[in-house]
């Protein structure tokens, strides 16, 4: 059995090697022998391999490892077509390895496995950020780098105290109980940006290539989402942290001014409906989350797309200088309406068809304030998503520029994923059959259609209300700063604080030291220097003396005693 996370690793080493037009013929066959590989593989567990006392679960396959691995080979063909003129083997190869990283992480049924891909997903993807060449995407790679480690670290000590625990590596149902199940959700939970633990990806993404962002933007979050689906379905506290961050970024993605930024804040959103159906954990909400994991793969993977090639034609993603694009650049207009309206979960696209599941199961189960919040969030992605990033981009003001359109792999990338976004809306029913759970659930319901062309009427009308008083906050020249605050201006401002109090210790240190020191040489230089007391001559009367006396101080003491 060949494991299709292996044939896409060990297959992008001669990648490098090929001349260009073999490289880009072989990259693209690549994904698609892997998927074939895939669809062949029956449920079951596979590549087992003994180390030392024991045994590595290389390949699980059951529905939810399944529909993950579908998705994520998916998002390689079409990831790999989109950047295949880029002319950077480098890029290319370590692309193709976070891809396979992936996949076998999903298939992985141990967590020394699980451990060995979650770090090479890291090591890999910040490849796809340096490669943009700039210092601040240098700077970008290098905090990213710092934290997927970080989470890979967490993920090691949560492993290690449940080996020492329970005796067992088996990657299933861990829950919080337990140190090693605390430590191992937080190291999901990093990689899956909870809140206060998710600027790594507003602040890395928009940093990447054209390509690269659309490969990341496909598998590390997602990765993090089936890991948690697999290790804590049910864990209520996930319904919390989930609904959180469906609602923070959009008020930061409002005021965004870099579209590719505003799509990392509306990705931090959409990973929080499903974060909320892991923390469901009924089989409704799980086929949901998978559902919405795969949708949003490839609406999110297309909406950057087109901001990328926006980025290509004009050197710039800011919606600030943007606008009258539509003019030049029709059919990249038009794939960035089809994400836009996908990701806003118009009925007849895909996300629709996911999205709703999550919110049914929400109300199924009671929880009605979590689904208020969810519902406000729709609205909310909407307003920056489906709205905004069309907007700005193509609409709005007309900027002058004249781009070319985007180059044909880059048209026919986006185009099949455009297709793929309207097929799985227009009939869903292909999408189910592959989700873990038997699916017993009608998105098209006259109540859900009506209650979501509500939603997005309004928010409409909202936008357009707030755009014609000139209340919408404007599109400026400007960086905004998340709490990524703390840690690149507060801290540093504390480290600089902190090595000027410690200069200032340093130095009373240093003439207190000094002062002892100069002290005892000044004692010796009194009682030893060429003055001194002790370098004096003596007559040898005077040493008898002194001998006698000692001689008969001590005949005392000894009688006495």
């Amino acid at each position: 059995m060949i494991n299709p996370a292996l044939l896409l690793i060990f297959g992008a080493l001669p990648i490098a090697f090929l001349q260009r037009p073999i490289r880009q013929i072989y990259l693209l066959a690549l994904p698609i022998v892997a998927f074939a590989l895939a669809l062949g593989i029956e449920d079951g567990s596979y590549g087992h391999i003994k180390v030392f006392d024991y045994t590595l679960e290389t390949l699980r396959m059951d529905g939810l490892s399944r529909v993950f691995m579908i998705i994520f080979l998916i998002a390689t063909f079409l990831g790999t077509l989109y950047a295949l003129n880029d002319d950077d083997p480098v890029q290319q190869t370590s692309g193709m390895i976070y891809a396979g990283a992936a996949v076998g992480a999903v298939l992985a049924g141990d967590l020394i496995s699980l451990f060995v891909y979650w770090e090479l997903t890291a090591i890999a993807s910040v490849f796809l950020i340096l490669a943009a060449g700039t210092e601040k995407a240098r700077r970008a790679a290098m905090r990213y780098l710092i934290i997927q480690v970080g989470s890979g670290v967490l993920l090691l000590a949560g492993a290690l105290i449940h080996v020492a625990d329970t005796g067992s590596i088996a990657f299933v149902h861990f829950g919080l109980e337990t140190m090693a199940g605390k430590l191992i959700f937080l190291a999901f939970g990093v990689k899956c940006a909870f809140p206060l633990l998710h600027n790594w990806l507003q602040d890395a993404y928009p940093e990447a290539t054209v390509g690269g962002t659309v490969m990341l933007s496909a598998f590390t979050t997602k990765l993090a989402v089936y890991s948690l689906a697999r290790g804590y379905a049910g864990t209520e506290i996930l319904i919390v942290i989930g609904a959180t961050m469906t609602m923070f970024p959009i008020f930061y993605a409002v005021i965004e001014n870099d579209l590719r930024r505003v799509l990392a804040y509306s990705l931090n959103n959409q990973l929080g409906f499903m974060v909320v159906g892991v923390g469901v954990g009924t089989e409704l909400a799980l086929n949901g989350t998978a559902a919405h994991a795969f949708t949003h793969i490839l609406y999110k993977a297309l909406l950057f797309m087109s901001m990328g090639a926006v980025l290509l034609r004009t050197g710039t993603c800011k919606g600030s200088e943007l606008g009258g694009l539509y003019k030049t650049m029709p059919w990249t207009t038009g794939f960035c309406i089809v994400g836009a309206a996908s990701i806003s979960a118009f009925p007849l696209f895909s996300g629709f068809v996911s999205k709703s599941m999550i919110l049914s199961a929400l109300g199924y189960e009671g929880h009605w304030f979590a689904w208020g919040v969810l519902l406000f969030a729709s609205a909310g992605v909407f307003h920056h998503s489906g709205i905004k990033i069309p907007y700005f981009a193509f609409f709005a003001h007309d900027s002058g520029m004249r781009p070319r359109e985007a180059p044909f792999n880059m048209l026919l990338a986006m185009g099949i994923t455009a297709f793929l976004c309207i097929a799985i809306g227009v009939y869903p029913t292909a999408l189910y059959d592959i989700l873990p759970h038997q699916v017993d659930y009608h998105p098209y319901s006259t109540a859900h259609v009506i209650n979501q062309l509500q939603l997005l009427l309004f928010s409409a009308l909202a936008f357009t209300f707030l755009m014609m008083t000139k209340l919408y906050p404007p599109e400026l020249k400007s960086t905004n700063l998340d709490t990524d605050y703390v840690y690149r201006r507060l801290l540093l401002r504390l480290i600089a604080w902190l090595r000027g109090a410690l200069a200032q210790v340093d130095r009373q240190g240093r003439q207190f030291l000094l002062g002892i020191v100069s002290a005892i040489m000044d004692w010796i230089q009194k009682h030893h220097g060429i003055n001194g007391m002790m370098s004096q001559t003596y007559s040898a009367g005077t040493m008898v003396f002194w001998t006698l006396a000692m001689f008969l101080v001590f005949l005392v003491m000894y009688l006495a005693a």
